[in-house]
């Protein structure tokens, strides 16, 4: 059904493919356009957008280590460290 697009990247110019088993995941997910930057310039923006973000030391409510987060951290709420989050939501599921 679905077939390999050669697509252009905006940022930098090159060529690369939109495989089927992409395009079959965005269609999957409700993505109705094709991806406008390679790999590697989707990796670098995301990388740039992150590294303007402030970030806040707290400590993990309960591991009772380090926590690094985007948002101020407030005392009436706890925070928890990545890995500590993460078991929490897979918890959940």
């Amino acid at each position: 059904m679905y077939e390999d697009k050669t697509l252009v990247c905006k940022d930098c110019g090159n060529e690369f493919v939109f495989t089927a088993g992409e395009q079959e995941y965005y269609a999957e997910h409700g993505f109705a356009n094709e991806p406008k930057r390679c790999k590697a310039c989707r990796i670098a923006r995301k990388n740039d957008q992150k590294a303007g973000r402030q970030m806040f030391t707290a400590v993990c409510a309960n591991c009772g280590g380090e926590a690094r987060v985007p948002f101020e951290p407030r005392e009436d709420r706890p925070v928890y460290c990545s890995e500590c989050f993460a078991k929490m939501n897979q918890d959940r599921e």
